[in-house]
């Protein structure tokens, strides 16, 4: 199990690694927003509540993609513009989480932030998900990179995530939690980048 020392290693590699980061991504991270802000004719940088570490809310941080609208789980991909496809599917829109790095709302690497209604409703020791920051990367994240994709595919999106996605995501974050170590966290810092 991830001790506090653990964490507090954690942290100070978050944030050394977040400042390096910073002088290089700042620009492009700018232009994408500017993009971004011209492609959807909406503020270029998305903002959405998102559950965190202790089950604490915060403000995660996303180059906006998709056009105006009603956004339904397994449509994303369709509701998007096709810049803001491009930025999903390279990740890049998740650039700016750069920031909530920096503030301490996320980690590089951990499970990824959820929406109100499933981290924050955990019972027993699924609950040991939220002792760590939510990830840029991490695990599960790695596994469901398709996850838009398979979603799509399903007559009834919701009911999948929530059946089977959800479920299996909440034991691979349970045993990333469990058996941390740095290593690992470099791992998949690494697989996110060659994937």
């Amino acid at each position: 199990m991830i001790t506090s020392k653990e964490l507090s290693l954690k942290r100070t590699f978050d944030l050394v690694l977040s400042l390096l980061l910073l002088p290089l991504l700042l620009l492009p991270i700018f232009l994408l927003v500017f993009i971004a802000t011209l492609d959807t004719r909406q503020f270029g940088l998305f903002m959405q509540t998102r559950v965190g570490q202790h089950g604490k809310l915060f403000k995660i941080l996303k180059i906006r993609t998709l056009k105006k609208g009603k956004h339904l789980l397994g449509t994303l991909a369709s509701r998007a513009t096709t810049i803001g496809y491009f930025l999903r599917t390279s990740k890049l829109d998740e650039l700016p989480q750069l920031f909530n790095v920096i503030l301490g709302d996320m980690s590089f690497v951990g499970p990824r932030p959820d929406l109100q209604g499933f981290a924050d409703i955990l019972k027993g020791q699924d609950r040991v998900i939220l002792k760590v920051k939510p990830g840029i990367t991490g695990p599960a994240t790695l596994k469901y990179k398709d996850e838009e994709y398979i979603l799509s595919q399903q007559l009834d999106p919701e009911t999948y995530n929530r059946t089977i996605i959800w479920t299996d995501k909440v034991e691979i974050n349970k045993k990333y939690v469990q058996n941390w170590s740095f290593y690992l966290d470099l791992k998949y810092i690494l697989k996110s980048i060659v994937n």
